[in-house]
């Protein structure tokens, strides 16, 4: 973002500012969206336990609804064009996006179904059998869109109207993430009987929204 606020004349003072913004939207709107989309029952059976994000459990959708909320009243306080400022964030979430899958890795969570693919991968801390490396598809492919991001960012920006950008990227990303879920196993406590996951059926509204602002962005007179 500090390369596109100097590439653009703005203000990279201002990115400290933004930076909190985002970072309170994105820890606030994945806890919840972790409590209220993935163990409802729970979490409102015992509501403290939503402060407890010490245990784990953070979901992107809602994190990614989190920072949309950040960026619409930080575009508001600084009187900035809202779809101006989401589609330059939309580049580095998608790099950001990379990390957390590689973060997840690591940390063996989000685990693939059992697979005998020459690639997959044993989560020894979990049991011994080998895996989809489901976060490493996810990685790899937000990676991919990262870097296609910015070259389109790079390239066509002066022809680019309000919203494609951020468009794009809600296709791209919900894109993979709808049929990374198929090889994933289920995370929800009351998923078991839908043909879709929960991430899946979260994701639909995000493409929709994708494809309706590219849509209504090249169809923009101005």
């Amino acid at each position: 973002m500090k390369w596109v606020y100097k590439r653009e004349g703005k203000a990279v003072e201002s990115l400290d500012n933004l930076f909190i913004y985002i970072v309170v939207g994105i820890v606030i709107g994945a806890r919840l969206g972790h409590c209220l989309f993935y163990d409802p029952a729970f979490y409102l059976a015992n509501p403290m336990k939503i402060f407890a994000v010490w245990e784990g459990g953070l979901a992107s959708h809602g994190g990614g609804s989190g920072v949309i909320l950040a960026l619409w009243l930080y575009a508001r306080k600084h009187k900035l064009n809202f779809l101006w400022l989401i589609d330059r964030i939309a580049i580095p979430t998608a790099l950001f996006g990379f990390f957390v899958r590689m973060g997840n890795l690591m940390n063996s969570e989000i685990l693939g179904k059992p697979s005998e693919l020459p690639w997959a991968i044993i989560f020894s801390r979990v049991d011994n059998v080998p895996r989809h490396p489901a976060q490493l598809y996810e990685a790899f492919s937000y990676l991919l869109i990262f870097l296609l991001l910015a070259y389109v960012y790079k390239v066509k920006n002066e022809k680019l109207k309000d919203g494609f950008l951020f468009g794009l990227f809600l296709l791209l990303i919900f894109s993979v993430r709808f049929m990374v879920e198929f090889v994933k196993m289920k995370q929800a406590a009351y998923e078991s009987g839908i043909s879709l996951t929960t991430g899946q059926d979260l994701s639909v509204p995000f493409l929709i929204v994708g494809v309706g602002l590219m849509v209504w962005s090249m169809r923009k007179k101005v």
